[in-house]
């Protein structure tokens, strides 16, 4: 959400932003935000006239109401002066009431104009337009047939996805045996490796109330995303980044105490609404995940560095697990709009001969934090707005497709790299079940 005063004082600014951003339908929210502020605040200013004239004429009537008792003809201005704090105390009410209402509309509005992007973002309307910026490893093409992820799972036992269905529905799944240790390995490595980074492993609340969804997210994202616990205020939510971010709501924080820097695990659920392709069955795309990730709350003046050191830990974790990855900095029209910048981390696909995205690192300015008032004193003494960041560590559905594409051998076996046999108990190697 955009600084009321920015919207006022830079209105075609604004404007030219959400072309950037391919959404012109929402254009006329610019001239509907200043409309709707000038009037709360010409209402706010006839409010406090009211209220200041109400303390000067019930003193008014105090001392008419004494006079009379001596010249009856005090007691007439009395009642006309108590007519007018009556006739005050009405418009009073119906001001405070357009306050309300004023304040609510200008609400839904603000939180629909996207956030300005950063210069460096790509132009473009959707993700096609997306811009390989590096690559890291070199892709290999074996000379042996990769397997659907699914079918490689089943030749250790390892995954169960008709009693799934029969207990949950589409998008859910058991992990068995290897691939269940393998799933766990994983996520620890993950914890692990951010841990040596400096971050301050967390374990978050998996629900969180209606207006911390409301500031870490969009309403389009939030329909599509959330799963809502019915007659609570409550919803399951889709990343830890969600109750990582709301742990800071309403909070001022030291300045010494940024940046905090957190690597959070938790479940992660989402509705997926959407068309699912061919390459979305699977575990590729399900209602139920677990994921580890990486928060920065910090000073504005460090969110760009903080940005690249997140992407770049990506990287350097797929790269220890021998998984080629590149980079690929979303567009404009791809950028959801509490975003300034984002890219992917996109792992290599043998099968497919292609990348596919596994993380998915943002910087998102000031947004969620003049949602949910994150705040901090600089050096002056003046309150802040600090800047929020978030990158995926692991997602163990998708690690685990580029894991098992990347590291299965001719003979059906998973090599296991180095970096994974404390976590697998000195496995080096998987041998499926049949062999």
């Amino acid at each position: 959400m955009l600084d009321i005063k920015f919207i006022r004082e830079n209105p075609e600014a604004v404007k030219e932003n959400i072309k950037k951003k391919f959404q012109d339908a929402k254009l006329p929210l610019v001239d509907e935000v200043i409309e709707l502020d000038k009037q709360l605040r010409n209402t706010i200013q006839e409010a406090q006239e009211l209220r200041t004239a109400r303390n000067t004429l019930s003193k008014q009537v105090g001392k008419l109401m004494g006079m009379a008792k001596k010249d009856p003809s005090k007691l007439e201005e009395a009642e006309a002066v108590k007519k007018q704090v009556k006739e005050d105390a009405d418009r009073l009410a119906a001001l405070e009431a357009d306050e309300t209402r004023l304040e609510g509309e200008l609400h839904t509005r603000m939180l629909q104009i996207p956030q300005i992007i950063d210069e460096s973002v790509p132009l473009g309307p959707d993700d096609s337009a997306n811009v390989e910026v590096e690559r890291f490893g070199e892709p290999v093409v074996p000379d042996f047939p990769i397997p659907y992820h699914t079918e490689i799972m089943e030749s250790f036992n390892g995954i169960d996805m008709d009693a799934a269905g029969r207990v949950s529905g589409n998008g859910f799944y058991y992990l068995l045996g290897d691939i269940a240790r393998l799933h766990e390995a994983v996520l620890a490595y993950g914890r692990d490796f951010m841990i040596s980074k400096g971050f301050t492993y967390c374990i978050p609340p998996f629900m969180i109330h209606g207006n911390v969804v409301e500031g870490v997210m969009s309403q389009t994202d939030m329909d599509s995303m959330m799963y809502k616990i019915e007659g609570e205020d409550l919803y399951l939510i889709g990343t830890s980044e969600h109750s990582m971010i709301g742990r800071f709501i309403d909070q001022i924080l030291p300045a010494e105490s940024l940046p905090q820097t957190l690597t959070s695990y938790s479940p992660c659920f989402r509705k997926e609404k959407g068309a699912h392709g061919i390459e979305e069955r699977g575990i590729y795309r399900i209602h139920q995940f677990e994921k580890q990730e990486m928060i920065v709350v910090c000073k504005p003046e460090e969110s760009k560095d903080w940005y690249e050191k997140l992407w770049k830990y990506s990287v350097e974790l797929f790269r220890s697990m021998d998984i080629p990855v590149r980079q690929l900095e979303c567009c404009s029209g791809d950028l959801a709009d509490l975003k300034v910048k984002s890219c992917d981390i996109e792992a290599w696909s043998p099968r497919q001969q292609k990348y596919f995205e596994v993380c998915s690192c943002s910087n998102l300015g000031d947004a969620q934090a003049r949602r949910l008032h994150i705040r901090y004193k600089d050096e002056n003494g003046k309150t802040q707005l600090c800047h929020t960041l978030n990158n995926t560590c692991v997602a163990p559905p998708r690690m685990l497709i580029a894991f098992l594409e990347n590291n299965l051998q001719a003979d059906g076996t998973v090599k296991i790299p180095e970096v994974l046999w404390p976590y697998m108990g000195g496995t080096k190697v998987l041998i499926p079940k049949a062999k």
